[in-house]
């Protein structure tokens, strides 16, 4: 944990948004407001630091104000590469709390996500923590800490993975199974459909 007592999160914003035609996702607009405005609004007072994972040519997320940290791996390589750059920044920083992971495009993330994934461990030892919804793992929500990150860094710079769950599962490991709720506070905008949907949840 940091100073405060919370461990920092980052946002990643990296992805390629193939099913939104391109668009980077961060901003889309939900309620006359980018989706990344949500999650960091959500987020910022939850956190000890917020941070933004994004490829190195992102000047457009630059007026939001956070910590901009580009993956340290040219190319697009998944989620993996954003987590091994935030935590590698926060070690460079002399940070040695824990990091927690949330996707942009999760508008509807639970006020109380970082406390939950902080409080699930009562061992000490600092396993990764996932959230389970509706007994679905959903990796990108998770909890993970700086001795991690040489596991991390052979994954993705010697083994190129890019995806969280095999790296999940072969550490030491805590799921949180979601209290079901309407709308879904992991609920996903990846589609058109998706973000037309999520504006009804707002009405």
């Amino acid at each position: 944990m940091t100073e405060t007592g919370k461990p920092a999160a980052v946002i990643l914003a990296g992805g390629r948004s193939s099913r939104m035609g391109g668009k980077r996702k961060a901003l889309l607009e939900l309620d006359s407001r980018p989706l990344l405005s949500h999650v960091a609004g959500r987020l910022q007072t939850q956190s000890s630091l917020l941070l933004l994972s994004c490829d190195a040519q992102s000047s457009e997320l630059e007026s939001f104000g956070l910590p901009l940290i580009p993956d340290l791996l040219p190319g697009y390589r998944g989620p993996l590469t954003g987590l091994y750059s935030a935590l590698k920044y926060l070690s460079d920083l002399g940070q040695h709390g824990g990091l927690v992971l949330c996707p942009c495009d999760a508008p509807f993330i639970p006020h109380d996500l970082v406390q939950v994934l902080s409080g699930a461990d009562r061992t000490g030892e600092n396993p990764v923590v996932a959230v389970s919804y509706q007994g679905v793992l959903q990796p990108t929500f998770s909890l993970w800490h700086p001795h991690h990150l040489p596991v991390i860094h052979d994954a993705v710079v010697n083994q190129g993975y890019g995806g969280l769950k095999h790296l999940f599962f072969t550490l030491p490991h805590k799921i949180v199974e979601w209290v079901s709720t309407e709308p879904s506070p992991f609920f996903n905008i990846n589609t058109p459909a998706d973000l037309k949907t999520a504006s009804t949840y707002l009405d």
